[in-house]
């Protein structure tokens, strides 16, 4: 029977949800920008100096049943997730700094900010990190792990995770670390199989990231990537997320334009206006645009920032709209903007008659100011997927693309760019393993 209504007969039974018990364990990889920002604006959080603000975990709300049910829970609320008070972090850095050290270092939360927490940011200490100058030209980092081969260090990681687990309930992984050069699948990524005997052989197409990503899936770590690295969009890596039961998502947070491309570009399609072009330029001058100005890392973050406007427009489709739509980016590293990223498009736009219009936005943000709360949700729910029978067993977590430049999903399967797309499958994921009716906005029962 079709869905008939605004909520309802989309409803399953609720899947079984183990109880969020005990300390949850934040394993972050690079204690960069983003990360210390994540940490110390989750303390901040936890000792009532701060908000929130930008996390749909702890400020979100979920519509149950009918609008006029009136029945609408925050998010933490409604599903359990960890509470914030049972986060402990730790992770790998290729610098010694503390989180502090990195955090003044960033220069993106001011001093006096951090000077209130700081006892606690320099009691986290990075451990040793698998780096390698080969993947990431433009940094040289000094706290690296050194072994044998890459097979040494993925066990090394596995030791590291081991360990953790140990002071903790469970635990979660996300990378927060650099851009990599840019890489394709190849036979070493065929199978599990294929990757051991290519870590033992130090093979050249298996970058740090990678080794991260098998490590976490041979601990049963669920594994959220934060950059546009291919980490795990390899087969071997999500037949082993659905054999050991450790969700994955990626890939590369959507924070600044294309954030707004996945806003502005469903309006424009929505409304039937034609795109002749789309130019789009970024400055930046933390280390992540250090590392973008290196050209083989910078094809790596292109080709997740390219992708968007193709899938959410539908060239084939509608050719008379936008098959002839040219798409350009560019990142360039200016260091005096600091973590303050400019975000500025020019986008040509045809209406009636083919009448041409322009629209330019120019997005002032700051980067990690954005980033921060996107790992916090991811982390809260990867861990929530982890402990869900219907969520765990199934790798790859096409319902957190919501966060994501260059969402995941099953093979063969197109991505949803459309924010608004993404935000209702995120909530009505929610909905279902906790057997609620999924939320459809047909209405017709308001007038019958």
């Amino acid at each position: 029977m079709p869905l008939s209504k605004e909520s309802g007969q989309g409803a399953a039974s609720a899947s079984q949800i183990q109880p969020a018990k005990g300390k949850l364990g934040v394993m972050v990889v690079g204690l960069g920008a983003v990360a210390t920002t994540l940490i110390a604006g989750v303390e901040a959080v936890r000792k009532g100096r701060a908000k929130p603000i930008g996390s749909l975990t702890q400020m979100g709300t979920i519509r149950l049943g009918k609008r006029t049910d009136g029945n609408t829970p925050l998010i933490k609320d409604f599903v359990p997730l960890a509470d914030l008070n049972d986060i402990v972090f730790t992770g790998w850095d290729i610098f010694n700094d503390n989180v502090y050290e990195a955090a003044a270092h960033a220069k993106v939360l001011e001093k006096d900010q951090l000077e209130v927490i700081r006892p606690y940011l320099e009691a986290i200490k990075p451990m040793p990190a698998v780096f390698d100058q080969y993947y990431v030209k433009r940094l040289n980092g000094t706290n690296i792990k050194t072994g044998k081969n890459k097979l040494d260090l993925a066990n090394q990681l596995r030791a590291d995770i081991q360990s953790f687990k140990k002071t903790v309930s469970r635990v979660v992984i996300i990378w927060c670390a650099s851009t990599e050069i840019f890489l394709e699948p190849s036979a070493v990524h065929d199978s599990v199989e294929a990757f051991e005997k290519g870590l033992e052989e130090n093979h050249v197409n298996i970058a740090p990231s990678m080794i991260y990503a098998y490590a976490a899936m041979k601990e049963g770590v669920p594994f959220a990537n934060g950059a546009p690295n291919l980490t795990v969009d390899l087969p071997f890596i999500q037949e082993m997320s659905k054999e050991n039961f450790a969700p994955i998502c990626g890939k590369d947070f959507k924070t600044g334009q294309t954030f707004m491309k996945t806003v502005l570009a469903p309006a424009f399609k929505a409304r039937m206006l034609g795109v002749a072009g789309w130019y789009s330029t970024n400055i930046l001058g933390n280390r992540d645009g250090e590392v973008l100005d290196d050209p083989e890392s910078f094809k790596t973050k292109e080709e997740s920032k390219l992708g968007a406007l193709d899938f959410i427009f539908q060239p084939e489709l509608y050719p008379d709209l936008y098959k002839d739509l040219y798409h350009k980016v560019r990142i360039n590293y200016y260091p005096p903007r600091g973590d303050n990223k400019e975000g500025w498009d020019n986008i040509d736009i045809f209406g009636w008659l083919g009448y041409p219009m322009q629209i330019k936005v120019d997005f002032l943000c700051r980067d990690s100011i954005l980033a921060a709360p996107l790992a916090l949700d991811l982390v809260l729910f990867l861990d929530l997927a982890k402990r869900t029978t219907g969520l765990c067993g199934i790798g790859i977590q096409e319902w957190l693309s919501f966060y994501f430049k260059a969402p995941m999903t099953a093979p063969g399967l197109y991505p949803e760019h459309d924010l608004f797309i993404q935000s209702t499958k995120l909530k009505n994921t929610l909905r279902h393993v906790m057997g609620e009716d999924l939320i459809t906005h047909l209405g017709l029962e308001y007038y019958d």
